[in-house]
């Protein structure tokens, strides 16, 4: 049908096949199944209503899909997950652009990048809450065998502390995999479907209640359109409505975190998101590779793994040291509101 409609002929040409009266064998295939088409009453548009007919579904299902995508899984997870208070308080708007630079930023070596410190910091923390967690539900527990003490002993390990921290920073990316489905969203092409649609339901019912009124022999085809409109009608119409509260969410939470520029960024926000987690994906994996090395190494010379961990902590310092300062503090207020029970692994790795 969309090739047919491809070839509808203009005013000039469909007159031209309609005069025409010689013999049919002298046009060639293509004007010769023209000149049949064009003496069907509304051919073309009656095509166009059947094409719109069949279309619809798909196209009503693929943008609600969008819209849950953008709400459900995008919109509030995004906003939530990102944004949650910290452990001292309600954390402060930022602009999430700011995290893509966190990779450029490079240590005093001019290698580690200031994404590799914070992560290394976050699996430093998180392992040590996530252990403390672990010790403190099973020192709850009634039953106390000598397992449970064999696995104080591991609990109490740096290289279990990290193992723990990783699984909570790393885990992040998965949490918030559905934010790649957002970014992958084209909102122009989803805007344009949209008021396509509308302006073809807009078409079909004007062919409907003028060209096709006056067709007295064709009423059946009257009604299945009729009827089809109608029902079009209301997809469509909760469509419109639809997007502009999808929209007004996206535009909320992107001015939460970009503050109301009176810029509309569309759907920038989520592929600023997911761009963030690809780096922080990649920023895991060096992290496990070397903490790999230095544990193999520390094996070969019969090191201990703490020995090698707090070496490897003191270099992140000295590679960042206008932030070694506060990490005192910091880990001093972070056990103060472990011991009151108000902190979370979730929000400290939003933090």
């Amino acid at each position: 049908m969309q090739t047919l409609l491809k070839m509808a002929p203009t005013a000039e040409e469909e007159l031209k096949l309609r005069l025409y009266s010689g013999d049919l064998s002298q046009l060639g295939p293509a004007e010769r199944f023209l000149k049949v088409l064009v003496n069907v009453p509304f051919a073309f548009k009656r095509l166009e209503c059947l094409l719109f007919m069949l279309s619809l579904t798909e196209d009503v299902a693929s943008i609600k899909e969008s819209f849950a995508t953008l709400q459900a899984k995008a919109v509030l997870k995004t906003g939530n997950r990102m944004n949650v208070g910290t452990y001292r308080g309600g954390a402060q708007a930022f602009k999430l652009d700011t995290l893509l630079k966190l990779a450029d930023v490079k240590g005093t070596d001019g290698k580690t990048s200031l994404l590799h410190f914070v992560v290394q910091e976050i699996i430093r923390s998180e392992g040590s809450r996530a252990a403390r967690s672990n010790r403190h539900s099973r020192s709850s527990s009634s039953i106390v065998s000598n397992d449970t003490v064999s696995e104080d002993v591991v609990d109490s390990s740096v290289e279990h502390h990290r193992r723990l921290g990783l699984q909570v920073v790393s885990g992040l990316s998965t949490e918030l995999q559905d934010v790649k489905k957002a970014a992958a969203i084209d909102a122009e092409g989803l805007t344009k479907t949209i008021s396509k649609l509308g302006q073809s339901l807009l078409r079909t019912k004007g062919f409907i209640s003028a060209e096709m009124e006056s067709l007295d022999e064709d009423i059946q085809f009257h009604q299945s359109v009729t009827k089809f409109v109608e029902g079009a009608e209301a997809d469509i119409s909760w469509i419109a409505e639809e997007e502009k509260r999808i929209m007004a969410l996206v535009k909320r939470t992107v001015d939460y975190f970009h503050g109301n520029s009176g810029k509309d960024e569309g759907l920038r926000l989520f592929t600023i998101v997911r761009d963030f987690l690809n780096v922080l994906d990649k920023t895991c994996q060096q992290v496990e590779e070397e903490a790999a090395a230095a544990a193999k190494q520390a094996k070969n010379s019969k090191k201990e793994t703490p020995t090698s961990s707090q070496q490897n902590s003191d270099l992140q310092q000295r590679l960042f040291p206008a932030i070694a300062e506060r990490r005192v503090g910091e880990d001093s207020s972070c056990s103060d509101d472990d011991d009151d029970g108000k902190s979370s692994s979730s929000s400290a790795a939003a933090d």
